[in-house]
């Protein structure tokens, strides 16, 4: 499956906000039975990521805890979360929060002391019952130490979202 680095989709509720970065991430699938939708694939982007970063936002928990930080729930609790998970803007899983929501997006995101961020889950439909699901981040920073804390995770950001877009098609395609 191939993901492509793209622009902020025009259409995306991000482009009412502001930011200091941003990135986006598009990968394309079929869904025949058009049983794919927004819901579904914000569940598997939650529920499908590999092993090696799930070690890591443990690892991120751990260390910015220290810091007093905002910190994620445990593998299990995310489980029970997503469970009831129907994507109303307020609802939680982990640190991210529904900020949003349209018909086919929904926006995620927290406000931290040291930066905010959002990260738009877009799902298009096109022809042929193909669809394009979109990844976009953006950040704001709200202080010297928000910048400091991104320089380190940029890289990593930069693959693990497009690891995660994978995961999540794969895992609304097929879901486990």
């Amino acid at each position: 499956m191939k993901v492509e680095k793209v622009s902020l989709p025009k259409t995306s509720l991000l482009l009412k906000n502001k930011y200091d970065y941003s990135d986006s991430f598009k990968g394309e699938f079929t869904d025949e039975e058009d049983a794919i939708d927004i819901l579904v694939i914000t569940k598997a982007f939650f529920s499908t990521s590999p092993r090696w970063i799930e070690k890591l936002f443990v690892l991120r928990n751990q260390i910015v805890a220290v810091f007093g930080l905002k910190t994620g729930d445990s593998l299990s609790k995310r489980k029970e979360t997503l469970n009831n998970f129907k994507g109303e803007i307020g609802d939680k899983v982990g640190i991210f929060k529904v900020f949003d929501k349209s018909d086919n997006e929904i926006i995620l995101g927290e406000d931290d002391t040291h930066l905010n961020f959002r990260v738009s889950l877009l799902l298009d439909s096109k022809l042929n019952s193909s669809k394009d699901f979109t990844i976009s981040t953006i950040v704001n920073f709200n202080n010297w130490f928000g910048k400091l804390y991104f320089l380190p995770v940029k890289p990593f950001h930069k693959l693990i979202v497009p690891t995660m877009l994978k995961s999540a098609i794969r895992g609304s395609i097929a879901p486990s």
